[in-house]
């Protein structure tokens, strides 16, 4: 896959929308909301009639005899009662088309419309919160990439430094001037220094799976931006912390609490329904109970019908107060959490505050540092090989010349990741990636 490297922030922005494009959980909340949108039309069609058509034909015994049965777990077969039992079959069909609508439903259907309405905001408020969060771990992992290879300069850059020295303890050793163990530390120190170079990449790939795991892709851009470590970020505007995407979601959750509330207290009113039918009946034994089989299957009766019905749940409401009572519970509890939420958003934005101040102030020490452990090394060793400077000097001023670049380097980087932990409590990504454009 190709990008373009014309600017940091360009690369930056293509790698968020490849993450967003590709990660499988972002493409399982797109695909939530779009079912919350259909929801909607599903809640609204409930205004369609149904209208169904049936068609049967059977073959039973006709015995029958009056008087009232409740009709779950039994067939019914019409007509007069019969003399007795008869255990020969005849055949009999039907067809019918059968017309059921509720125009009026005093609230219900209104109710289950705003419930998918705020389904639909919730599922947006979902997908929008995850998609943060994840933006949030794709530039996280991008700049550990980048500090990982800036450190392997660092680590590169010391082993070609021992590895001077070593030439150096050789020719002084040759000449006397220095003991024959300085070459033998000399290459222990080498090895040191390979293992730490080696141990550097380990964490340099290490991130960069990490970075194609969020992207869900193997094939990520070659990225090797320097200027994190040349720069920091410069004044900002404080972001309003309301904007985080933490806080639209569990909004979008009381509020759903609410209709739902809402669409269980319309369920107990009544509801104006209206049927038409018209259908046909053909039966294998006449009026007189001559049994003609066969003739069955043909339609010998034919009749309409079209009617009101207006039914009334008497009984429901009592069935329902608990279940209202206890979604009341639920919003209470829902909006507890909200406000444990802002709390924890808002002390957040103190800390992203403090941790921003200070990551900056310490990046205004660390190159300071690194050059003076740059000059005291180039000063140690211009006095090792004049003789005037032993083996545990030489080494100690280039530990501390390695430490220095590498907290210098990082130094910077907390700089970065402190205005990104800024942006993340913000619930704003431009706060950070306005500086990198």
């Amino acid at each position: 896959m190709t990008f373009s490297q014309s600017s940091r922030g360009a690369s930056l922005q293509e790698l968020l929308q490849l993450a967003e494009h590709n990660y499988p959980l972002l493409k399982s909340k797109a695909w939530e909301v779009s079912a919350a949108q259909k929801a909607i039309n599903t809640s609204k069609n409930t205004l369609i009639p149904s209208l169904d058509a049936a068609y049967q034909v059977n073959f039973a015994t006709y015995n029958n005899i009056t008087g009232m049965a409740y009709p779950p777990m039994l067939i019914p077969i019409s007509g007069p009662p019969s003399t007795s039992n008869h255990y020969d079959g005849i055949f009999g069909s039907a067809t019918s088309l059968l017309l059921n609508w509720q125009p009026i439903t005093f609230g219900q259907r209104a109710s289950q419309v705003d419930f998918s309405l705020v389904g639909l905001q919730f599922a947006r408020a979902d997908a929008g919160n995850e998609i943060f969060q994840h933006k949030i771990k794709v530039i996280n992992a991008y700049l550990d990439m980048l500090t990982a290879m800036e450190l392997e300069k660092v680590y590169e850059e010391n082993v070609l430094r021992t590895n001077a020295n070593l030439s150096v303890a050789k020719t002084l050793v040759t000449s006397g001037i220095k003991p024959g163990v300085d070459t033998a530390l000399l290459k222990a120190e080498m090895s040191r220094a390979r293992v730490d170079l080696l141990n550097s990449r380990k964490y340099r790939e290490q991130t960069i799976i990490t970075l194609s795991q969020l992207l869900a892709s193997d094939n990520i851009p070659v990225l090797t931006d320097s200027t994190y470590f040349l720069r920091l970020p410069e004044m900002y505007i404080p972001a309003d912390s309301a904007r985080n995407p933490i806080l639209s979601l569990y909004t979008s959750s009381i509020e759903l609490s609410k209709a739902r509330k809402k669409v269980l207290s319309k369920t107990t009113m009544p509801t104006l329904g209206m049927w038409g039918t018209a259908y046909a009946r053909g039966s294998g034994i006449d009026y007189n109970g001559n049994v003609k089989s066969v003739e069955g299957l043909a339609f010998q009766r034919y009749n309409y019908g079209v009617g009101l019905q207006l039914s009334i749940p008497i009984l429901q409401f009592a069935k329902i107060r608990s279940q209202v009572q206890q979604q009341d519970l639920l919003i209470r509890s829902n909006e507890e959490k909200l406000n444990e939420i802002a709390l924890q958003v808002r002390k957040q934005n103190e800390l992203a505050d403090t941790t921003l101040h200070t990551a900056i102030m310490i990046s205004k020490e660390t190159p300071l540092f690194f050059e003076s452990a740059s000059f005291s090394y180039k000063a140690m060793q211009s006095r090792y090989q004049s003789g005037l400077a032993n083996f545990a000097d030489l080494m100690q001023a280039q530990y501390a010349l390695v430490q220095a670049a590498t907290e210098n380097k990082t130094a910077y980087m907390a700089v970065w990741k402190a205005l990104l932990y800024k942006a993340a409590v913000s619930g704003d990504l431009n706060l950070f990636l306005n500086q990198v454009k």
